[in-house]
């Protein structure tokens, strides 16, 4: 295609500048087709017909000066800098009319493709006014993107000619994770943590740090009043203790190619991410030190331990642009990496696929090293077609053989969660919407425990 019909062809795609026929004035010459194929049994000579197409085609010029020079149009965009992958947001457009005639337009906006989109928007701008469009958008995938191009078209009150103009509106755009989960543990966390039903261990008495002197209540142990105080204050007082504070938790991100695989919403590294987020959110809450390690065949990212709240911005801003790579994850390489680096005890909680992960045999030389000296725990996400083969109803010979490979596949993963465990290694699944909850519940409890 040359460049002079490319041009023209961006020009009908809403791509390009310039004044374009409307379905009215198709309609008009449709028309005047019809009547001309009605009259030519009265003889019609050509000329006439020649000369009131010409004359109906030069008269709809004058629609032209009925509506705004381009000149007299202009166009800001206003959103914010960063987006949350996967919520609604609104984009806003002002269109200012410098002129005094009315138009009606549609617009198209250039979002990306990842973005979820409804265009053209339409509507109607008085003269010697601004108008302020508003319309809601998805951000699907996370990264940084940039929105240059806005594409705009009007016409006058007769609407026979359309003109087309593109502004240039330089915007860049951050999608970060989804932080639904981590706004909701600061929300209420006790109610975050109840998971299924099952409310988290309570911890060890007379362990931890101590926190306060309160009123004794039914139910508290005996053996944490304190007698000097009641006997001050004539009234039972109690001591209250907490899990220490400044503990070391290091989150490890597999980023290989088992955590593409989709889910209802996104991938298991999406979930992986936003669980890790809400993870580091806990214990930075609770004066805990945090690091973040993202890894496939080496490591992508690092950020050493660093603790308080504004240190989960950093953690963010690391690795909200991570990617699944089309590679077979090294666990070995990690694990080493890990241990010249964290030198401290901490709680390594990794986030990965159970089932790729038991099947990587060189991976245990080098756990059993990192287990004299962290806590060593994995969380995966389960396989919902594995789990839906297994329960599913045999009827034919097909899916008793899908049946059994499934239940195979289960009993191997079994088998060898069983052999890492006897290693010092938990393994726990967690269906996608729990994981998250899942994470820091176990967190809590390994901390209220005081395991570290």
């Amino acid at each position: 295609m040359t460049k002079s019909l490319k041009n023209l062809w961006d020009r009908f795609l809403f791509l390009d500048r310039g004044i374009l026929p409307t379905k009215r004035l198709m309609s008009v010459f449709l028309i005047l087709s019809i009547g001309f194929l009605v009259l030519t049994s009265f003889e019609l000579s050509w000329g006439i017909i020649f000369g009131i197409n010409g004359f109906v085609l030069f008269g709809s010029f004058l629609d032209l000066f009925f509506s705004p020079k381009k000149k007299q149009i202009t166009a800001t965009r206003k959103l914010q800098n960063e987006l949350e992958r996967g919520l609604s947001t609104p984009i806003k457009i002002f269109i200012t009319n410098n002129s005094t005639f009315d138009m009606f337009y549609r617009l198209v906006d250039g979002i990306p493709a990842s973005f979820s989109r409804d265009f053209p928007i339409q509507g109607k701008i008085s003269g010697e006014t601004t108008t302020r469009i508003t319309y809601e958008t998805e951000a699907m995938e996370r990264g940084d993107y940039q929105i240059n191009k806005l594409y705009f078209r009007y016409k006058s009150i007769l609407g026979l000619w359309e003109k087309q103009v593109t502004f240039t509106l330089e915007n860049q755009v951050k999608v970060i994770p989804n932080l639904s989960e981590t706004r909701q543990y600061l929300e209420n966390a006790q109610k975050f943590l109840l998971y299924e039903g099952v409310k988290i261990r309570k911890q060890q008495k007379d362990v931890g740090e101590f926190s306060k002197i309160r009123s004794y209540v039914v139910g508290d142990d005996p053996r944490t009043i304190n007698w000097r105080q009641t006997a001050k204050l004539h009234e039972v007082m109690t001591n209250e203790y907490e899990p220490e504070h400044g503990k070391y938790i290091t989150i490890l991100l597999d980023c290989g190619r088992m955590m593409g695989a989709e889910l209802d919403k996104g991938n298991r590294l999406e979930r992986a991410i936003e669980s890790a987020i809400t993870v580091a959110t806990a214990a930075l809450k609770h004066g805990d030190f945090v690091s973040m390690l993202a890894f496939s065949t080496d490591v992508k990212v690092f950020v050493p331990a660093g603790k308080g709240m504004a240190h989960l911005q950093i953690i963010l801003h690391a690795i909200y642009n991570l990617k699944v790579d089309a590679v077979e994850s090294n666990y070995g390489a990690v694990l080493s990496y890990l241990e010249t680096m964290q030198t401290k005890r901490s709680l390594v909680l990794l986030f990965s696929d159970v089932h790729a992960f038991v099947r990587e045999e060189s991976a245990l030389i080098y756990l059993q090293k990192v287990r004299q000296r962290h806590y060593f725990l994995m969380i995966g996400i389960e396989d919902a077609t594995l789990n839906k083969r297994i329960k599913e109803r045999p009827t034919n010979v097909q899916t008793v053989m899908l049946k059994s490979m499934a239940q195979m596949q289960m009993l191997e993963k079994k088998r060898g969660k069983l052999k890492w465990e006897k290693q010092g290694l938990i393994m726990v699944e967690a269906k996608a919407e729990n994981m998250a909850a899942t994470a820091v519940s176990y967190y809590i409890d390994i901390m209220n425990r005081n395991l570290l």
